[in-house]
């Protein structure tokens, strides 16, 4: 099992978390897990090189916080496992032109800034992101919405290199986690929380000051009425609170709906507040442990890139020996 986030802010989300993040500790149970630090993507867009070390370490920082454990996982760094790289050039020489045009998150990056102005490694970033897979025969991969197109590709590439050059790539399937809460902006339900997209007060940050978070939901868009209910396409903004509510807390959303019968927006708004801060401050605690201790997180990192570049060395020695070049 693989997955990967970008280190491209300095705390992740509640859209993040909820939506991916904490479903990474469980896989630990069930699978091999490789869980990557893309920062190989990350510089495919304009960015600054010290934020990027520096949100390196806070992203490893939280998903340790978070229950990755780096003793039954591989918690690595891309780039310092070079055959990510060596791989994708291999994968860039089998992708058509037109395939690789045709990826929509190109289409949608690229047309924000022009595409003349776009990078080449923008537009190769679905074949790094095959080889991301493909170098760990990783069966499974954990996809959202948003990136099932890219393993599509990656599934075509893995079948069309064994058809010509024999059996190498397990082409791997999509991991579809079930119940994961799709959490959206608190100023705008009707749009995902989005790091880029949303504005400051939309998004719950993981690394938020408590009093601040708690804040941001007592301010959060509802919607006409006061019946505490979900109703995502009448009651937009009650229903993503209730979403937070429920991944916060366990309980089916029908169990709070039930529990707030006849209060008021405001009075279900100070209680779920008090729960984003019970959570945020710990978890921020935690983080903040892990990042005053920069040599144990170098030596967390470093263990689980040579845990990973022992699987894909092996993968890449097989990948070269079928192209025919000499090893």
């Amino acid at each position: 099992m693989l997955s990967g986030i970008q280190p491209t802010a300095d705390s992740f989300h509640f859209g993040n978390y909820f939506g991916a993040i904490r479903q990474w500790p469980l896989m630990q149970d069930e699978h091999d897990t490789f869980y990557m630090l893309a920062d190989m993507h990350a510089i495919t867009v304009d960015f600054d090189p010290n934020e990027l070390r520096e949100r390196t370490y806070r992203s490893a920082a939280q998903l340790i916080a978070a229950g990755v454990d780096p003793e039954r996982s591989a918690l690595f760094v891309q780039s310092h496992v070079p055959q990510h790289a060596q791989l994708a050039w291999v994968l860039n020489c089998i992708t058509g032109m037109g395939e690789a045009g045709r990826m929509t998150q190109f289409k949608d990056k690229s047309s924000k800034g022009g595409t003349d102005r776009a990078s080449v490694g923008l537009f190769t970033y679905p074949m790094l992101m095959a080889a991301d897979v493909l170098i760990y025969q990783a069966d499974r991969v954990p996809v959202g919405e948003d990136q099932r197109q890219h393993l599509e590709l990656t599934r075509d590439l893995a079948g069309r290199f064994n058809h010509r050059f024999g059996k190498t790539f397990i082409v791997p399937s999509p991991y579809i986690v079930k119940e994961t809460a799709k959490i959206l902006d608190l100023q705008d339900p009707t749009s995902k929380m989005s790091k880029s997209a949303s504005a400051p007060n939309g998004i719950i940050e993981l690394l938020e000051d408590p009093k601040k978070a708690a804040k941001k939901i007592r301010s959060a868009v509802t919607d006409s009425g006061d019946e505490i209910r979900f109703d995502q396409e009448n009651k937009p903004g009650i229903s993503n609170l209730l979403t937070i509510y429920s991944a916060l807390t366990g309980a089916s959303v029908a169990a709070i709906e039930k529990e707030y019968v006849g209060q008021q927006y405001g009075q279900f708004k100070v209680a779920l507040s008090e729960l984003v801060a019970d959570f945020v401050g710990p978890f921020g605690e935690r983080t903040n442990a892990l990042l005053d201790d920069r040599a144990e997180l170098d030596r967390i990192l470093t263990s689980g890139a040579e845990k990973a570049k022992a699987l894909a060395s092996q993968t890449l020695a097989q990948v070269y020996d079928r192209l025919g070049f000499v090893l």
